[in-house]
């Protein structure tokens, strides 16, 4: 490419997306992990370790998720995502299938113009090294009443080697995204899968609501050896036809764009899980009784929604307390407590604590976990 050609295609970049502000993607780097950064024999769904990406385990397989420090070094990464897997499934049924995938806001993409004639492409860019090599797929899934896809192949060339990929995907024009604070786009990397997801091909630049389509030209099994492996990292989206260079951030920044759909009382290192750690403490007051309540706990920004709260127990010196429950200072009880007031900026929580009277002030020591998750 000429120095001319790189110059225009960074003006074109910049006019369809601010410089500074263009990676639609959070935590694109895997830096932040408040969860965990390793979760052994590992099934089905859910965020388990690097926030805001998840692996999907749709079959018989067992695999290792982690923060890697495997990563890009001279590109300026220091973690990647990997799977690991540890049990392996030699023949996939037709709807079985393993991925990784994140998952954007409507609210994040109105400035894609989708859903009209203005709609603009986006282009994703992303690091990936794998034992395996061949070809494998990206599919993006707009979360609207039809769900359409779109799916288009990449090659791993060499194996164990990092190397970045770059695939542009044409706009929706047909259907909006929704402008609320649901599921917008999925983003979803194909590494195992069953006929019923491949048969019908890849997309390439078209949308589908066909969904043999969905992992179409993906030729490689991932659960297929229990030496296999996948690390992905440097994920960027931006507006456009053009890949820049990955818009590095502050972990400072990343997280706290993180805590809008996950938070935690516990230290940023510290993986929450009973008795993990001495407890965040609350002033506490009984209003009737044996009702104890603490005041609002403000999260550490504003959640995507109204949170589920989860409490669990302090590392806290005294015995006796179960799973669950926070440690009651005054009376020396353990006790379950309730959110009984869910926001997406705190809670209120209360419990029965026996021994408690009336108007008495005690201290509550305890953990939390706030998901707010698409």
């Amino acid at each position: 490419m000429s120095r001319a050609r790189a110059f225009a295609d960074l003006a074109t970049a910049s006019e369809e997306n601010s410089l500074s502000n263009r990676n639609m993607i959070i935590n694109g780097d895997m830096a932040v992990a408040q969860r965990a950064t390793s979760v052994t024999s590992s099934t089905g769904s859910g965020f388990k370790t690097v926030d805001r990406f998840q692996f999907v385990e749709g079959a018989d397989a067992v695999i290792t998720q982690a923060q890697s420090s495997d990563a890009p070094t001279s590109e300026g990464f220091s973690t990647s995502f990997k799977i690991d897997t540890t049990t392996a499934d030699t023949s996939l049924a037709s709807t079985q299938y393993g991925s990784i995938n994140t998952v954007l806001e409507g609210l994040h993409l109105q400035n894609l113009c989708w859903g009209t004639s203005s709609a603009k492409p986006v282009t994703i860019s992303f690091f990936i090294k794998s034992n395996l090599t061949g070809t494998f797929t990206l599919t993006l899934n707009a979360n609207d009443a039809t769900n359409k896809y779109q799916s288009q192949t990449y090659t791993i060339n060499s194996a164990n080697t990092w190397e970045k990929k770059s695939i542009t995907f044409i706009g929706e024009t047909t259907t909006a995204i929704p402008n609320d604070n649901t599921a917008g786009l999925f983003i979803e990397w194909g590494f195992a899968s069953g006929t019923g997801y491949t048969s019908g091909g890849a997309t390439g630049q078209a949308w589908s609501s066909d969904v043999t389509t969905y992992f179409g030209g993906l030729n490689q099994n991932l659960f297929g050896h229990t030496d296999n492996e996948v690390l992905l990292t440097g994920v960027q989206m931006e507006v456009g036809e053009v890949a820049t260079p990955f818009k590095h951030e502050s972990f400072a920044d990343s997280l706290q764009k993180c805590q809008r759909y996950f938070a935690k009382s516990y230290s940023i290192g510290t993986a929450p899980a009973e008795n993990a750690e001495i407890g965040y403490t609350y002033t506490a007051v009984s209003l009737s009784g044996t009702d104890v309540r603490v005041p609002f706990v403000t999260f550490p920004v504003r959640m995507r929604a109204a949170a589920t709260v989860q409490f669990d127990e302090p590392a806290y010196p005294l015995t006796g307390g179960s799973a669950g429950q926070w440690h009651y200072g005054g009376v020396d009880q353990y006790d379950t407590p309730s959110a009984s007031i869910q926001r997406d900026n705190g809670f209120y929580c209360s419990a029965t604590v026996a021994g408690a009277s009336t108007n008495s002030s005690h201290w509550t020591s305890g953990e939390w976990t706030a998901d707010a998750e698409l």
